[in-house]
């Protein structure tokens, strides 16, 4: 662990004592509000007595908690010795904590060039590939002219893929990259990248980093595959936007975009948190409440309604009740897409619960207002699955390299 993890480490500790500082204040001055008001006039002294103890009490504990994580973990990293050279996002079970941390709060880290919201990388056994050509020869010492890219979901790493395929009579070891690669000769290349960043924003990101893997990819790129699995769909549809704008050489080699459970038309759960806080925000003894969900990550507003561009957000209240400003994306004319939905229940039951995360109207987009281009015969729906089934499924692998395999 490094020097600055710790006290990155101690800063965001040190964040959340106040927050939660702040939600007890305000659901107190709430309620206490509520009592004093029903009492009248009569309780006003008691209410100023009230009022000056109490804020007395969360001012100490607001700055006791604001000051005391840094200050010890300053303390500590004084006290023992560090690996400057190991990055704490590459020890594999502490690169899962960050990775929640910053699909829920990851704007912010960033914010602050925190050292826990390190930039969009590739990842080869958990460590970050520079882009030079140096080191991408060296990370992907059997290089071919067709490059699977992988992108991961909310909250997730590049480790998410690597999920075991719940047990049935033909499931394969193995993750998808590696048997595509086995297959078909496709070379994988798994991302990494802060979740809580507008899904615009890591689009761009996405774009400036398959520029450059092509100038320095050992050989010649002939064909390129992207596969999105939830969010990370959605960024590739977004890298796909502003590469055409620019008119990049991937993308004018990207053949299939297969998106795995991709809420191409929102997330009802990201809706509900959305009418719960516009809700309780109404009420003086949960509006506190409201202000700790509304500190939400910008990428998780972005799943609202699936916002794939700048314009879908900008100049807007990220927090405003169910508006839906998202502009339709264009698919790219050379590439075939493809969509990938399920649901845990039948088919009925499962239309309305979806996977518990995305149903299959939002991630076939197929709406009744909004509708994505895919074509019907380029999609896959399943039931009996939740969402993260859909990182390591035998029938999902078949359909990959049926789709990988006509280009």
């Amino acid at each position: 662990m490094r020097t600055a993890d710790m006290h990155a480490l101690g800063d965001v500790a040190a964040e959340g004592l106040t927050v939660l500082n702040t939600l007890i204040r305000g659901m107190h001055a709430g309620i206490a509000g509520r009592v004093f008001t029903s009492i009248g006039p009569a309780a006003k002294p008691v209410e100023k007595v009230h009022d000056a103890i109490a804020g007395t009490v969360y001012d100490i504990l607001g700055a006791a908690g604001h000051r005391l994580p840094p200050a010890l973990s300053t303390f500590v990293a004084a006290g023992l010795a560090f690996d400057d050279d190991a990055a704490l996002d590459e020890h594999p079970r502490m690169a899962e904590v960050i990775a929640a941390l910053n699909g829920i709060y990851g704007d912010e880290l960033a914010g602050r060039a925190s050292p826990l919201a390190p930039p969009m990388t590739l990842r080869v056994s958990g460590r970050p590939v520079p882009l030079t050509a140096d080191a991408v020869t060296a990370a992907y010492p059997r290089p071919t002219d067709a490059v699977a890219v992988f992108v991961h979901g909310l909250c997730q790493t590049e480790s998410s893929w690597r999920r075991p395929p719940r047990p049935t009579a033909h499931s394969e070891d193995g993750p998808y990259g590696e048997r595509l690669y086995n297959d078909l000769g496709f070379t994988p290349v798994d991302i990494r990248y802060n979740t809580g960043l507008h899904i615009s924003t890591n689009g761009r990101h996405l774009d400036e980093i398959l520029t450059r893997l092509l100038e320095v990819w050992p050989v010649p790129v002939r064909r390129i595959a992207l596969i999105g699995h939830s969010m990370g769909g959605l960024v590739i549809r977004s890298a796909c936007h502003y590469g055409q704008e620019q008119n990049r050489r991937w993308v004018r080699a990207t053949r299939q975009v297969v998106c795995l459970g991709s809420p191409h038309l929102g997330a009802d759960l990201e809706k509900g948190v959305n009418v719960a806080t516009w809700a309780m925000a109404r009420v003086g003894e949960t509006r506190s409440i409201a202000e700790l969900l509304n500190l939400r990550s910008d990428g998780i507003k972005d799943l609202r309604f699936g916002a794939l561009l700048d314009d879908d957000w900008a100049e807007s209240d990220p927090d405003e009740f169910l508006r839906d400003r998202c502009r339709e994306v264009p698919f790219l004319p050379g590439a075939t897409y493809h969509f990938v939905a399920t649901s845990a229940a039948p088919r009925y039951l499962g239309a309305v619960l979806g996977d518990h995360l995305v149903r299959p109207s939002s991630a076939s987009g197929r709406g009744q207002r909004r509708r994505v281009p895919f074509p019907a015969e380029s999609g896959l729906t399943l039931t009996g699955l939740h969402h993260f089934d859909l990182l390591n499924h035998p029938d999902i692998y078949v359909r990959l390299r049926e789709w990988l395999g006509a280009s």
